[in-house]
C-alpha cells in the first residue's frame, strides 16, 4: 500500500483527504491511501516517518510550511527561494521538498489580472505568504507585507491610511482569519476605500465566501477564494510524489 498524507495542526479544516480519496477511487488506485496526521509539534515528524514506513509523500500545512525545512534532505530551488515547503516526496528514507503552492496560486490568479493591477498587499507573513510573494516577484509585481506587528519589510494594519492603501490594487489574504469555524473574523484593512478597480484573493476556501471577500464584492471588486489554488497544488503534489517512484 502506498501511503500519502497531510501534516499540520490542527487539521479539521483540510480538504486534502477527501480530494485524494476521491481521486484514488475514480482512477482505480486501490493500492493508494491518504490520511491526516495532526502532529502538535514538527519535531514529531521523524517519529511519524518511522511509525508509517509505507509513506511515499506528504503535504504540509499550517503551521509547518517553514519549520519543516530543517527536516528536508533535498529541498527544491523554489523551496530555498521561498523559505517554505508544502510537499514532501519520500524515497528510500530521503525527504525531497517542493513548493506546489506557487504553481497553484499563479495559475489561479493569472486569469484575473488586468493591466491596472500593478502592485499588491500580502496579508500575513507565514509560509503561504512566501509562496504568494514568490509569484509576485516572478511577475515583477511590487508587493508589501501587512501583519499585526511591524518589521523591517512589514507594515502593521493600522499603517494603512487612505493614500497608502490606494497605492495597491491587489489584496491577498494568506492568514486564517475568516476560516471555519471563525467565519465572523476578517483582516483589519480599510474596506471603505475598496472599489471596482481592486482584486481580492483569499487563500481560504471554507467558507467559500469569507467576510473579506464579501466586503470586496459589495464594493464591486473582483474576488476569488483559494479552492482552485488548492486543487492545482494538490495535483502538482501528486506529480512530485510520483516523478521518480
Amino acid at each position: 500500500m502506498k501511503q500519502y498524507g497531510l501534516i499540520g495542526y490542527p487539521l479539521s479544516h483540510s480538504f486534502s483527504k477527501r480530494f485524494f480519496s476521491e481521486k484514488f477511487e475514480q482512477e482505480g488506485l486501490v493500492d493508494c491511501s491518504y490520511e491526516l496526521f495532526p502532529i502538535p509539534s514538527i519535531d514529531q515528524l521523524p517519529e511519524l516517518l518511522k511509525s508509517v514506513p509505507d509513506l511515499k509523500g506528504l503535504n504540509v500545512t499550517i503551521p509547518y510550511k517553514e519549520a519543516v525545512l530543517g527536516f528536508l534532505d533535498v529541498p527544491s530551488a523554489t523551496v530555498l527561494e521561498t523559505g517554505a515547503c508544502n510537499c514532501i516526496r519520500i524515497e528510500e528514507g530521503t525527504l525531497y521538498g517542493y513548493n506546489t503552492d506557487v504553481i497553484g496560486f499563479e495559475q489561479s490568479l493569472q486569469p484575473l489580472l488586468q493591466q491596472h493591477h500593478k502592485s499588491a498587499l500580502i496579508l500575513g507573513t507565514g509560509g503561504a505568504a512566501k509562496a504568494v510573494a514568490w509569484v509576485f516577484k516572478k511577475r515583477k509585481i511590487p508587493f508589501q507585507y501587512v501583519s499585526r506587528t511591524r518589521s523591517a519589510n512589514t507594515i502593521a494594519y493600522e499603517d494603512l491610511n487612505k493614500e497608502g492603501f490606494q497605492q495597491y490594487q491587489i489584496v491577498v489574504n494568506t492568514t486564517p482569519l475568516g476560516m471555519q469555524p471563525f467565519t465572523e473574523d476578517k483582516p483589519s484593512i480599510p474596506y471603505q476605500w475598496v472599489d471596482a478597480s481592486y482584486l481580492f484573493y483569499d487563500l481560504i476556501y471554507n467558507p467559500a465566501e469569507t467576510l473579506f471577500l464579501k466586503e470586496a464584492l459589495q464594493r464591486g471588486a473582483i474576488a476569488k477564494n483559494g479552492l482552485e489554488m488548492l486543487e492545482i497544488q494538490a495535483l502538482e503534489s501528486w506529480k512530485c510524489w510520483n516523478q521518480a517512484l
